[in-house]
């Protein structure tokens, strides 16, 4: 039995990793948490039967004790990352790191020397390296089934409604106080796109920007916060008392108040950022960006990220020497197992038809969230520091994040090896 304590038990913390606790109870156990917000601790506290005495309104307080389990898991917010982790590998714990792993370059490849420097395991939650559809496009790039890789064509289509809740309301809408787009939910892209093509990258450049989520798009007569009677709410695709007072509770309507009654959600919107009028909020992250990539041997590639799409998808095609590839991932409304993949065999003109199915694992990222925590349990039973996301692997995507905003910002191509300095 694996031991562990929880340093954050907001959305991710309580829903993917106690529910994976809830789901394996032979194989991982909470003994304490740390969370400033109450009421979350003491639900987690309660799900997890941890006891009084080891609930902390602050990591700080929870890492202050002496070592009591056998690994950390923190989700905390992005900039809060780097502290948190040190500390937890000093203390001697083993980590598992919500990604992004920080915000700038430094602390990145920081991390990965204290995850050496002190013999702790640091996997990073990179968690579509798990899941059955990017594992059965690797293998086939294993296999040779598309000789050598030359270009891959990767999109993220955030969808505009996910873009409203999480990147103009919600706790990732401004960069200064978390991380960029690229970094917080396109590293995910970037280091499928680095695992995929297994060679280090070298230079980079991005253009983007915000479109839609401007003061200057604010409609006529528009009030800050939908709850005041918007003249335009009935036309309005982001309408807050449409999207978060009807009948789902779950995810993301979950995330804007403990108590999901009617009741309780419409005092939140009134009150809180998840009420605001998406034209009058201090979002400054960009709802559509392009980056192109070049890796060693001169491979390219590009990752385009937007946030007009009506679902949450991923595009990818794959361009090989042998053959090519196309697939689309995580059709919402559908059956997992419609994530077809199409692999065309220059030789013989065939193109075969593959399924990559999720083996009823559907709590998130296709099931990859239970996959990655499982095997990160694995792996530390089998005391390995080495994981499929540990730091080493990850800091690769991380630069190649950071990079694409240096470049987008700064309108100029960015050589990776000037990040590792």
């Amino acid at each position: 039995m694996i031991t562990a304590i929880m340093i954050g038990a907001g959305q991710r913390g309580h829903e993917v990793y106690g529910a994976y606790r809830n789901g394996h109870t032979d194989r991982l156990t909470f003994v304490a948490v740390a969370e400033p917000n109450k009421a979350r601790r003491e639900r987690f506290a309660k799900e997890q039967n941890i006891p009084r005495e080891n609930c902390f309104s602050t990591w700080e307080d929870l890492l202050e004790k002496d070592v009591m389990a056998d690994c950390a898991f923190v989700c905390t917010q992005d900039r809060m990352h780097t502290k948190t982790a040190k500390l937890a590998m000093e203390k001697g714990y083993n980590v598992v790191l919500e990604k992004p792993m920080a915000p700038t370059a430094q602390e990145c490849i920081e991390l990965g020397e204290y995850s050496e420097k002190y013999n702790k395991s640091l996997n990073v939650c990179h968690v579509l390296r798990y899941s059955e559809f990017f594992t059965t496009i690797q293998g086939f790039i294993v296999e040779g089934l598309l000789g050598e890789i030359v270009n891959i064509r990767h999109a993220e289509n955030v969808s505009f409604w996910h873009q409203a809740h999480s990147f103009v309301r919600g706790n990732w809408r401004n960069s200064q106080e978390t991380t960029p787009m690229v970094l917080q939910k396109t590293c995910h892209d970037m280091d499928i796109l680095s695992w995929l093509i297994g060679k280090p990258c070298k230079k980079v450049s991005s253009f983007g920007g915000i479109h839609e989520f401007t003061i200057d798009k604010k409609p006529l007569l528009a009030p800050n916060r939908c709850t005041d009677g918007c003249p335009h709410s009935k036309e309005c695709l982001y309408n807050a008392e449409d999207f978060y007072l009807g009948e789902n509770t779950a995810w993301p309507v979950s995330v804007i108040s403990e108590d999901t009654s009617v009741e309780a959600r419409r005092k939140a919107l009134e009150n809180g950022p998840y009420g605001r009028c998406v034209y009058a909020c201090d979002n400054d992250v960009v709802d559509h960006q392009v980056t192109n990539l070049e890796f060693e041997g001169g491979i390219t590639a590009s990752l385009t990220m937007t946030a007009f799409t009506n679902d949450c998808t991923r595009y990818i095609e794959i361009m090989g020497t042998k053959g090519c590839l196309r697939a689309e991932m995580n059709k919402f409304g559908e059956k997992s197992n419609a994530n077809e993949i199409f692999l065309t065999d220059f030789k013989t003109g065939e193109t075969t038809v593959h399924y990559a199915k999720d083996k009823g694992l559907m709590n998130g990222h296709e099931g990859a969230d239970v996959l990655m925590t499982d095997n990160f349990v694995t792996q530390i039973e089998n005391q390995e520091l080495d994981g499929l996301t540990s730091a080493k692997h990850s800091i690769e995507s991380h630069l190649m994040s950071i990079a694409a905003e240096k470049s987008r910002l700064e309108g100029i191509v960015v050589e990776i090896d000037s990040l590792r300095k």
